[in-house]
This record gives structure tokens, sequence and C-alpha cells, in this order.
């Protein structure tokens, strides 16, 4: 994945979703407790990378105490068809963590759902590979969405970009 030199920006149709789940290491040694979660991940990945139709346009993963993973979707519906369909490779993971791990305090499980309406978003990378919703969606010169954040996100207030427009 090349650098894109200069300011781009991501453009995408409609609605969307960004989910935020990741794990937390509360206990590294128990490796009996956060293993069966942690190794449940590369399945679902594998899943949804193969299969677009179920509705997740791109992700991204960090890795370390606390791990995060970033999603993006076309939208909750599809997301929540993804963790609850029994045919699917995330609910029986989630039920067996539930049933073991649940309150052991030995491995932490968060996630963060926002809905984004229409344009309601923005998003700046300078000097980066394809990125985050850029990569998910489309990855555009900065000037096909306007030189400022809030000129991105539909909020032009009037004044110059922070940023001189190369």
């Amino acid at each position: 994945m090349g650098v894109y030199p200069g300011r781009y920006t991501a453009e995408i149709e409609g609605d969307f979703v960004v989910f935020l789940i990741g794990m937390r290491f509360n206990k590294p040694w128990k490796v009996k407790a956060w293993g069966p979660v942690f190794l449940a991940m590369p399945k679902m990945l594998k899943t949804i990378g193969e299969h677009p139709e179920l509705g997740c346009l791109g992700t991204h993963a960090w890795v370390g105490r606390t791990t995060i993973m970033l999603q993006y979707w076309r939208s909750f519906e599809a997301l929540d068809h993804f963790a609850r369909d029994k045919d699917l490779p995330h609910l029986e993971p989630w039920r067996a963590f539930n049933r073991a791990i649940r309150d052991s305090g030995d491995v932490g499980i968060w996630h963060e759902t926002y809905k984004v309406r229409a344009g309601e978003y923005e998003g700046v990378y300078a000097n980066m590979p394809a990125f985050g919703l850029a990569r998910a969606a489309r990855h555009v010169p900065i000037a096909a969405r306007g030189q400022s954040a809030a000129a991105r996100i539909g909020a032009a207030t009037g004044l110059e970009p922070a940023v001189d427009p190369y």
C-alpha cells in the first residue's frame, strides 16, 4: 500500500456506521481466559472480508494490552445481523465468552457504535496510504470535498482554512 503525497479525504454515499470493538488483557498470563476470544476474531474478519454483501466496508486493527478494531459498516442493521445470526461466526464466540468469562475480570471486552448520517463526517489524510474511511469508501483529493474540516462536514464558517491548500 503506497503513500499518497498531499492531502486527501474520504467520500461515501449515504449513511454508514463506525464500529469500534476490542478487548483488554487484564490478566495477560490467563491465556485460557482471553485466548478463545482473541482466536475467534480471524474467522470473523475472514467472513466479512469474503462476503461484502454482509455490509462491512472495511476494517483496521491494533494490538496491545488493549486491542482496537475499527470497522465501517453500511448500516446498523447489517452490523447487528452479523452479530446475531446463528450461521455467522460471531454469535457462538460471544455466547461462549459470556458463559466462561463474563464477570471474572480476566479479560475485558468493549465496543462503541456510531451511526453517521450522510455528509456528517469529515477526514483528512496527509501523506498517508489510503486509510480509515478513505480506504473503506473512496479516497479522493481534498479539493473534491473542501479545503477545511468545516467545509467538508458542512459547517463552513467563512474563515480561511488553517492550512494553505497547496
